[in-house]
Protein backbone atom coordinates (compact mmCIF):
# COMPACT_ATOMS: atom_id res chain seq x y z
CA UNK A 1 0.00 0.00 0.00
CA UNK A 2 1.22 2.97 -0.66
CA UNK A 3 0.23 5.43 2.47
CA UNK A 4 2.27 8.40 1.20
CA UNK A 5 0.41 8.47 -1.95
CA UNK A 6 -1.88 12.08 -0.47
CA UNK A 7 1.08 13.67 0.55
CA UNK A 8 3.03 13.22 -2.67
CA UNK A 9 -0.01 13.31 -5.41
CA UNK A 10 -2.62 15.06 -3.67
CA UNK A 11 -5.00 12.07 -3.60
CA UNK A 12 -5.08 9.12 -0.70
CA UNK A 13 -4.59 5.79 -1.39
CA UNK A 14 -7.79 3.44 -2.51
CA UNK A 15 -8.39 -0.07 -2.13
CA UNK A 16 -9.96 -1.89 -5.72
CA UNK A 17 -11.87 -4.29 -4.49
CA UNK A 18 -12.67 -5.82 -7.48
CA UNK A 19 -10.30 -8.84 -8.32
CA UNK A 20 -8.87 -9.30 -4.92
CA UNK A 21 -10.30 -11.94 -2.44
CA UNK A 22 -11.96 -11.64 0.77
CA UNK A 23 -9.05 -12.57 2.82
CA UNK A 24 -6.95 -9.86 0.54
CA UNK A 25 -9.31 -7.14 1.41
CA UNK A 26 -9.34 -8.35 5.67
CA UNK A 27 -5.57 -8.47 5.90
CA UNK A 28 -5.26 -4.87 4.22
CA UNK A 29 -8.21 -3.43 6.77
CA UNK A 30 -5.88 -5.30 9.59
CA UNK A 31 -2.67 -3.23 8.16
CA UNK A 32 -4.66 0.06 7.48
CA UNK A 33 -5.74 -0.09 11.36
CA UNK A 34 -2.73 -1.40 13.20
CA UNK A 35 -0.53 1.68 11.20
CA UNK A 36 -3.67 3.92 12.07
CA UNK A 37 -4.49 5.59 7.97
CA UNK A 38 -7.91 6.11 6.82
CA UNK A 39 -8.80 3.92 3.83
CA UNK A 40 -11.29 4.03 1.01
CA UNK A 41 -12.79 0.85 -0.66
CA UNK A 42 -14.12 0.74 -4.38
CA UNK A 43 -16.27 -1.13 -6.21
CA UNK A 44 -16.78 -3.53 -3.12
CA UNK A 45 -20.48 -5.24 -4.46
CA UNK A 46 -22.88 -5.97 -1.79
CA UNK A 47 -22.96 -9.27 -1.73
CA UNK A 48 -18.94 -9.30 -1.39
CA UNK A 49 -19.63 -7.01 1.33
CA UNK A 50 -22.26 -9.01 3.05
CA UNK A 51 -19.41 -12.26 2.44
CA UNK A 52 -16.86 -10.25 4.94
CA UNK A 53 -16.54 -11.02 8.39
CA UNK A 54 -18.65 -9.34 10.67
CA UNK A 55 -16.25 -7.50 13.07
CA UNK A 56 -14.82 -5.78 9.84
CA UNK A 57 -17.90 -4.40 8.41
CA UNK A 58 -18.60 -3.18 11.89
CA UNK A 59 -15.74 -0.49 11.35
CA UNK A 60 -16.58 0.22 8.45
CA UNK A 61 -19.23 3.28 6.52
CA UNK A 62 -20.36 1.62 3.78
CA UNK A 63 -22.61 2.38 0.97
CA UNK A 64 -24.29 0.10 -1.38
CA UNK A 65 -25.14 2.11 -4.16
CA UNK A 66 -21.77 3.54 -4.68
CA UNK A 67 -20.21 0.33 -3.85
CA UNK A 68 -17.89 2.18 -1.38
CA UNK A 69 -16.83 1.60 2.18
CA UNK A 70 -14.91 4.17 4.32
CA UNK A 71 -12.38 2.84 7.27
CA UNK A 72 -11.82 5.70 9.96
CA UNK A 73 -14.67 8.11 8.90
CA UNK A 74 -15.11 10.68 6.67
CA UNK A 75 -13.26 14.29 7.22
CA UNK A 76 -15.00 16.96 8.34
CA UNK A 77 -16.87 18.35 5.45
CA UNK A 78 -16.36 21.58 3.53
CA UNK A 79 -18.90 22.78 0.25
CA UNK A 80 -17.07 21.70 -2.25
CA UNK A 81 -16.45 23.88 -5.84
CA UNK A 82 -17.40 20.31 -7.42
CA UNK A 83 -20.78 19.48 -8.95
CA UNK A 84 -21.44 16.29 -10.15
CA UNK A 85 -24.41 15.98 -12.72
CA UNK A 86 -25.96 12.39 -13.66
CA UNK A 87 -27.67 12.01 -17.11
CA UNK A 88 -30.30 9.13 -15.45
CA UNK A 89 -31.12 7.44 -12.56
CA UNK A 90 -28.49 4.47 -13.75
CA UNK A 91 -25.80 6.50 -13.50
CA UNK A 92 -26.13 7.17 -10.03
CA UNK A 93 -23.64 4.44 -8.73
CA UNK A 94 -20.75 6.20 -10.28
CA UNK A 95 -21.64 9.32 -9.89
CA UNK A 96 -22.29 8.42 -6.06
CA UNK A 97 -18.19 6.83 -6.19
CA UNK A 98 -17.47 10.04 -7.24
CA UNK A 99 -19.27 12.12 -4.54
CA UNK A 100 -18.19 9.35 -1.64
CA UNK A 101 -14.31 9.92 -3.40
CA UNK A 102 -14.46 13.64 -2.80
CA UNK A 103 -16.22 13.06 0.76
CA UNK A 104 -13.45 10.93 1.52
CA UNK A 105 -11.12 13.88 1.15
CA UNK A 106 -13.25 15.96 2.86
CA UNK A 107 -15.34 18.03 -0.16
CA UNK A 108 -18.85 17.57 0.30
CA UNK A 109 -19.71 17.90 -3.23
CA UNK A 110 -23.10 18.37 -4.88
CA UNK A 111 -24.74 16.09 -6.77
CA UNK A 112 -27.61 16.71 -9.02
CA UNK A 113 -29.51 13.98 -10.69
CA UNK A 114 -31.91 13.20 -13.41
CA UNK A 115 -30.45 16.41 -16.09
CA UNK A 116 -29.87 14.03 -19.19
CA UNK A 117 -30.70 15.58 -22.52
CA UNK A 118 -33.96 13.54 -22.96
CA UNK A 119 -35.31 16.42 -20.47
CA UNK A 120 -33.00 19.37 -21.52
CA UNK A 121 -34.91 21.80 -19.71
CA UNK A 122 -34.03 20.11 -16.50
CA UNK A 123 -30.64 21.11 -17.27
CA UNK A 124 -30.99 24.55 -18.18
CA UNK A 125 -33.06 25.75 -15.25
CA UNK A 126 -30.24 24.62 -13.05
CA UNK A 127 -27.84 26.71 -15.18
CA UNK A 128 -27.22 29.58 -12.60
CA UNK A 129 -26.66 26.67 -9.84
CA UNK A 130 -23.61 25.14 -12.84
CA UNK A 131 -21.70 28.12 -13.16
CA UNK A 132 -20.74 28.48 -9.48
CA UNK A 133 -19.14 25.37 -9.43
CA UNK A 134 -14.99 25.40 -10.68
CA UNK A 135 -15.16 21.67 -11.70
CA UNK A 136 -18.02 19.78 -13.19
CA UNK A 137 -17.93 16.19 -13.35
CA UNK A 138 -20.70 14.89 -15.96
CA UNK A 139 -21.83 11.03 -15.84
CA UNK A 140 -23.64 9.78 -18.63
CA UNK A 141 -24.50 6.95 -20.90
CA UNK A 142 -26.23 6.36 -24.13
CA UNK A 143 -25.06 8.84 -26.63
CA UNK A 144 -22.92 10.71 -23.94
CA UNK A 145 -24.53 14.08 -25.00
CA UNK A 146 -24.93 15.74 -21.96
CA UNK A 147 -20.95 16.09 -22.19
CA UNK A 148 -20.83 18.37 -24.86
CA UNK A 149 -24.03 20.29 -23.87
CA UNK A 150 -22.92 21.01 -20.19
CA UNK A 151 -19.22 22.15 -21.39
CA UNK A 152 -21.24 24.39 -23.73
CA UNK A 153 -22.90 25.99 -20.60
CA UNK A 154 -20.06 26.36 -18.23
CA UNK A 155 -16.90 27.99 -17.97
CA UNK A 156 -15.27 25.16 -15.82
CA UNK A 157 -13.18 22.33 -17.09
CA UNK A 158 -16.27 19.00 -17.26
CA UNK A 159 -15.17 15.42 -16.41
CA UNK A 160 -16.69 13.14 -18.82
CA UNK A 161 -17.51 9.68 -17.57
CA UNK A 162 -19.13 7.37 -19.73
CA UNK A 163 -21.04 4.84 -17.75
CA UNK A 164 -22.18 1.33 -19.12
CA UNK A 165 -25.14 0.56 -17.19
CA UNK A 166 -27.63 2.90 -19.70
CA UNK A 167 -27.14 1.63 -23.19
CA UNK A 168 -28.15 -1.20 -25.81
CA UNK A 169 -27.76 -1.86 -29.07
CA UNK A 170 -24.36 0.32 -30.46
CA UNK A 171 -24.39 2.09 -27.12
CA UNK A 172 -24.11 -1.02 -25.01
CA UNK A 173 -20.88 -0.83 -22.66
CA UNK A 174 -20.27 2.45 -22.77
CA UNK A 175 -18.63 2.76 -25.81
CA UNK A 176 -20.58 5.18 -27.53
CA UNK A 177 -20.71 7.84 -24.84
CA UNK A 178 -16.75 6.98 -24.25
CA UNK A 179 -16.22 7.81 -28.11
CA UNK A 180 -18.97 10.99 -27.55
CA UNK A 181 -16.85 12.32 -25.05
CA UNK A 182 -13.23 11.70 -26.72
CA UNK A 183 -14.64 13.47 -30.00
CA UNK A 184 -16.64 16.24 -28.17
CA UNK A 185 -16.68 19.60 -30.43
CA UNK A 186 -17.25 21.79 -26.65
CA UNK A 187 -14.09 22.72 -25.58
CA UNK A 188 -12.76 22.24 -21.90
CA UNK A 189 -13.94 17.96 -22.36
CA UNK A 190 -11.35 16.00 -20.43
CA UNK A 191 -12.47 12.42 -20.17
CA UNK A 192 -12.09 9.13 -17.83
CA UNK A 193 -12.55 5.25 -18.57
CA UNK A 194 -15.94 3.83 -18.30
CA UNK A 195 -17.81 3.72 -15.38
CA UNK A 196 -14.64 5.64 -13.23
CA UNK A 197 -16.51 7.59 -10.57
CA UNK A 198 -13.14 7.16 -8.50
CA UNK A 199 -10.75 8.46 -11.10
CA UNK A 200 -13.14 11.73 -11.98
CA UNK A 201 -13.10 12.31 -8.26
CA UNK A 202 -9.04 12.36 -8.42
CA UNK A 203 -9.11 14.39 -11.51
CA UNK A 204 -11.54 16.85 -9.89
CA UNK A 205 -9.45 17.27 -6.71
CA UNK A 206 -5.94 17.84 -8.25
CA UNK A 207 -7.93 20.77 -10.21
CA UNK A 208 -9.03 22.15 -7.01
CA UNK A 209 -6.42 21.74 -4.36
CA UNK A 210 -3.30 24.12 -4.29
CA UNK A 211 -0.34 22.55 -6.07
CA UNK A 212 2.20 20.83 -3.94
Amino acid sequence: MDWEREARAGVAEAVLCAGKSDAQIERIVTLAEAMGHRLLLTRLEPARWEGLDAALRDRFDYDAMSRTAVLGGLRPQVKSAVGILAAGTSDMPVALEAQRTLAFHGHNATVIADVGVAGLWRLVERREELAGFRVVIAVAGMEGALFSVVAGLVSAPVIAVPTSAAGYGVAEGGVAALNAALASCAPGVVVVNIDNGYGAAAAALKMIQPAR
